[in-house]
């Protein structure tokens, strides 16, 4: 009885297949939950998959949800996943029909409250820190006076006026703003392209490049400032070729960019100071530093004229200086006169010594003897010739006795060929000394041609000699009425003294004189 009852109510159940099944809860449970905010920890997130979409779980202490972020949402996502962060998914709860699992398709994600945010932000800042991001020795110092500046920041909020304001007030500037949103989901990327889009500017561009950037927005909550602390700014500033100055939010609000930055502004304000100096400050300076520069040149140059007149006034004047000079200079000069006349004198002595011991006579006589002394050595020579030859006929004489006919005729054969060998040499000594002994005579007699009073003579002068034949050297030697010869350098003629000589003839003599003397005094002075 029991057995058939339970028969018939398998009978009356509806049959279902897998997918039918499968949809009909997916049907019941998008139905009853529609969109739902769940708050759990993440776990099992390995970073987007290939396809770019995400796959991780939300659980807590006693239950776990499979969760999934497609692609085009997870782009658009604020707050990324990271593994072990409490966050708040809100989604649709819907079933996965291939592997009987329910999951939530997250539509956003936001930190679960406060404390789990700065967590977040406390990770990603030891992690960005541990890269050396956050160095001071990549930070740049900012330029002193700079002609651009670039602004990253909204170009609607109070923020750029209040900027454009200070620079306009402390140093006017050429500024160049890059508009961006400084909150939202697309702030961060924003803003990192806007720092990387500064950077690719390079001199000469139709857009001047900035010499400093300043990146400002307003203050605001930690969810408002959250952009600032995307991880894609933070490498932005970091690798900012240009100094960066970072103003978001208030002095007390800091945000992960302001680790990153080259200097941190309290305020946006802050930040305009910073980065231009006061002009007014700058020209006072200026003024203050040229009238220090004007009176320490004055106090200098009248210090230095002080000294060079106490100076000026030990030295001693010039003609105390010169005095002693010019003493020993007129005493030279006095002395000069004399000590010429005495050397050109002994020079005179000197040369007509050496040109009396060179006479035709005594080079003849040298001459003489050098020829003799070459006969005798030439017959030396030939009778220390004939010597040897008698001394080799003899010893081949005494040998021809001593040997058979043959032998002695080839000894007789090589002594005769040594023989001449001897000959030819004793000729060549002779020759030789001959040729040695003609070169000194003709070194002798190019000196005796040299010294001789003949050159002299070949330059216009004339030897006058008396009816002695000897020479003649002084005028009072002579009478009016002597017979004299004068001796050329072609040859000789005779005249007759008288008490005054023809104007004719002394006319060419005292021209050449006188252009000699001028000449002289003209390129030497007059040594007496």
């Amino acid at each position: 009885m029991a057995s058939n009852f339970f028969d018939d109510s398998q009978t009356n159940l509806a049959e279902y297949t897998v997918s039918e099944i499968s949809g009909s809860i997916k049907r019941t449970v998008e139905d009853a939950f529609g969109h739902v905010r769940i708050r759990g920890e993440i776990s099992g997130y390995r970073g987007p998959h290939s396809s770019g979409h995400a796959y991780f779980a939300l659980k807590d202490d006693r239950a776990r949800i499979e969760a999934v972020v497609w692609r085009g949402v997870f782009g658009r996502l604020k707050f990324k996943p990271e593994e072990g962060m409490e966050m708040i998914a809100t989604g649709k709860v819907t079933t996965y029909p291939g592997s009987s699992k329910y999951q939530i398709v997250i539509d956003s994600l936001e930190p679960a409250g406060a404390g789990a945010l700065m967590a977040l932000l406390e990770e990603r800042r030891r992690k960005l820190a541990a890269e050396g991001l956050f160095d001071e020795a990549r930070k740049q110092l900012l330029p002193h006076m700079p002609k651009v500046i670039g602004v990253v920041t909204s170009p609607t909020g109070a923020v750029i006026r209040d900027i454009l304001h200070r620079i306009t007030d402390r140093f006017p500037v050429h500024v160049i703003v890059w508009p961006v949103r400084v909150q939202g989901e697309t702030s961060g990327d924003e803003v990192a392209a806007a720092i990387r889009g500064f950077n690719a500017l390079r001199p000469g561009d139709p857009i001047a490049r900035p010499d400093v950037l300043i990146v400002a927005r307003g203050g605001g909550s930690l969810e408002d400032l959250w952009g600032f602390n995307d991880e894609a700014v933070v490498r932005a500033a970091a690798d900012s070729d240009i100094p960066l100055i970072s103003a978001v939010g208030h002095e007390t609000d800091w945000t992960l960019i302001d680790y990153a930055a080259d200097v941190r502004a309290p305020t946006p304000t802050g930040a305009a100071e910073m980065a231009v100096p006061v002009k007014a400050e700058l020209e006072a300076g200026i003024a203050t530093l040229s009238a220090r520069l004007s009176g320490s040149m004055s106090r200098g140059l009248d210090g230095s004229r002080q000294k060079l007149h106490a100076l000026a006034r030990a030295l001693p004047s010039i003609d105390m200086l010169l005095a002693l000079p010019r003493r020993r200079f007129d005493e030279s000069a006095a002395g000069l006169g004399r000590a010429l006349r005495l050397n050109t004198a002994n020079k005179r002595q000197v040369f007509e010594r050496r040109a009396s011991q060179l006479t035709p006579a005594t080079l003849q006589r040298r001459v003489l003897e050098e020829r003799q002394r070459i006969g005798e050595l030439g017959s030396r020579a030939e009778r220390q010739m004939e010597r040897r030859a008698d001394r080799s006929t003899a010893r081949l004489s005494n040998a021809a006795a001593r040997l058979t006919l043959r032998p002695a005729t080839e000894r007789i054969a090589r002594n005769h060929d040594r023989l001449k060998m001897l000959a030819g040499r004793s000729g060549e000594l002779i020759s030789l000394l001959s040729e040695r002994r003609r070169r000194q005579l003709q070194e002798a007699t190019r000196l005796l041609n040299s010294m001789s009073y003949r050159n002299v003579l070949k330059r216009g002068y004339a030897v006058v000699r008396g009816t002695d034949a000897r020479a003649v050297d002084r005028a009072a030697a002579l009478s009016s009425g002597d017979a004299v010869s004068l001796e050329f350098a072609d040859g000789r003629v005779h005249a007759v003294t008288t008490d005054e000589a023809k104007p004719a003839r002394a006319k060419p003599v005292a021209k050449k004189l006188e252009k000699k003397t001028s000449r002289t005094s003209k390129d030497q002075g007059s040594l007496f």
